[in-house]
Parts: structure tokens; C-alpha cells; sequence
């Protein structure tokens, strides 16, 4: 059990929803503030992404409310799961809505903050670690380093309809940070890595692809930004990619996979 008073952790009052990151996949990666969530929930509404040994945590008697959305497959719309946790709260609930990740990076927190907000429901976000940072960590690929890097962009692979976001000025993403972290990307990442070519990055540039991140299941597929659409038909999501040059540090510090009691 969380000791809330010795960290001086917030209550989790009746009638209040906290949106909480659940982080990447492993639990040793949650806060003391999603511990404290999970342990006091009477509701918890959760996405797809959250890895089970996370629910798990979850009180005896809290409802786990099944909320995913996942491409391609028949799930809750937005409306209706922003509205769900409106009316739990309003019932004296005290409402965990647990998301993958960071639940404001590229996980709809924000819009589910402001229905929140429209409807007087008081509300906490509790940020996670986002698979783009926590992911590669696990991957042995730092996301900068001195020597390559001083900027990443974060990038979704899909726009609201499904399909390569067409508001992006793609010359000037291939021409502007050095590092690239593109979030559910798999199905473009051939149409993606092409528009970075013809923006000016080579096709030689390397690229890495993480897939079920910091899970069990985890896997690392390297390759380079012109392989990158062919790689990618192997691979399951949920997945991460990363374009550049750091990439090529995996080599010596890929700590997760290298032999116990030996450097990487």
C-alpha cells in the first residue's frame, strides 16, 4: 500500500476522475500516484494498451470498464467515453480512466480533461511515461545524446481518419529535428519514410522499430529509413519508431536482452 501521507499524495475524492498514464507496459513504471489511483478506484476505465499486470493492481470490488480503441477494429468513440466518465463521477465514483503511456500524448487526455471540465467534474491528470521516451529507454536507444542530437519531433502515423496526416509539412519535419518518434505508425511507415526521402533525409539514415514496449513480448527491429516499409509488415503493433542517429547506440547498450552479469 501507497503511505499517501508520507509522500504527501493528493486525496482521490468521491465524484472525481484522475487521468492517469499507465506508462508503456511494465508496472514497475507506474507513479506513486498511479499506485495510490488503482489502489482507491471504485471505476476504472481503461484502454486497450494497458498491460493486464497493471489492472491487476486494481482494489478488490472496483469495476474495470473496458474503454479501447483500437485501428481497424469495432470500438468506443470519444464522445461516448468522455461522457461515461461524466456520468460515473456524477454517480459519487471515484473514476480512474487509465490510459497507455502519457494520457496527453497522442492518447486523447486532453479532450477527455475538457469534457470533464465542461460537465464541473473535478479532475487530476497524472502524467505516464510515454512509450516514446520509456520504449526506447528499453530498446538501449537514448532518445538524444550530445553527439547527435539537441531536438526530437513526436509524431502520430495517423490522422483522425486513419490515413498519413496530410496538415504536416513533411519537407519541413525531414529537414527540422534530427530525431524522429513516430507513434502508431506501422501501417504508412512505407508512404511516411518515403515523403522524409523526398523531403531530403537519406534512405540510408537508421531506424529502429519497438514494438510491445518494455513488455515481455518486447521486440527490436532495426533497419533504415528506406527498409522501414518493408520491415514494418513483420512487426505487431502497438510499436514505436525512431529515425536517426541515435539509433546506432543500441549496439552498446542494448542492457535488457545482453547476458546477466555482462556489460551490453
Amino acid at each position: 500500500m501507497i503511505d499517501k501521507a508520507r509522500l504527501g499524495l493528493p486525496e482521490f475524492a468521491r465524484g472525481s476522475v484522475w487521468l492517469v498514464g499507465a506508462g508503456p507496459g511494465d508496472p514497475g513504471l507506474l507513479s506513486a500516484l498511479a499506485l495510490c489511483a488503482l489502489e482507491e478506484a471504485d471505476s476504472i476505465v481503461f484502454d486497450a494498451l494497458v498491460d493486464a499486470r497493471i489492472l491487476a493492481l486494481a482494489r478488490p470490488g472496483a469495476f474495470l470498464d473496458y474503454a479501447g480503441k483500437r485501428g481497424g477494429r469495432p470500438s468506443a468513440n470519444q464522445p461516448d467515453i468522455s461522457a461515461r466518465l461524466v456520468s460515473l463521477a456524477r454517480e459519487g465514483r471515484r473514476v480512474l480512466r487509465l490510459k497507455g503511456g502519457d494520457p496527453c500524448v497522442f492518447g486523447r487526455g486532453g479532450e477527455e480533461a475538457l469534457a470533464l471540465a465542461a460537465a464541473g467534474v473535478p479532475f487530476r491528470i497524472v502524467p505516464g511515461i510515454t512509450a516514446g521516451i520509456g520504449g526506447l529507454s528499453y530498446a538501449g536507444i537514448p532518445l538524444t545524446h550530445r553527439d547527435t542530437n539537441s531536438a526530437v519531433t513526436f509524431l502520430s502515423g495517423h490522422n483522425s481518419s486513419g490515413e498519413v496526416p496530410d496538415r504536416l509539412d513533411w519537407q519541413a519535419i525531414a529537414r527540422g529535428a534530427p530525431v524522429l518518434v513516430l507513434y502508431m505508425a506501422l501501417k504508412h511507415l512505407e508512404r511516411i519514410a518515403a515523403r522524409l526521402i523526398a523531403g531530403g533525409r537519406s534512405p540510408q539514415e537508421p531506424a529502429a522499430i519497438v514494438s510491445k514496449a518494455t513488455t515481455p513480448q518486447q521486440r527490436v527491429v532495426v533497419s533504415t529509413l528506406g527498409e522501414l516499409g518493408r520491415v514494418a509488415a513483420g512487426i505487431d503493433p502497438p510499436a514505436v519508431t525512431v529515425i536517426g542517429e541515435v539509433v546506432r547506440f543500441r549496439a552498446a547498450l542494448d542492457w535488457l536482452t545482453a547476458p546477466a552479469g555482462t556489460p551490453p
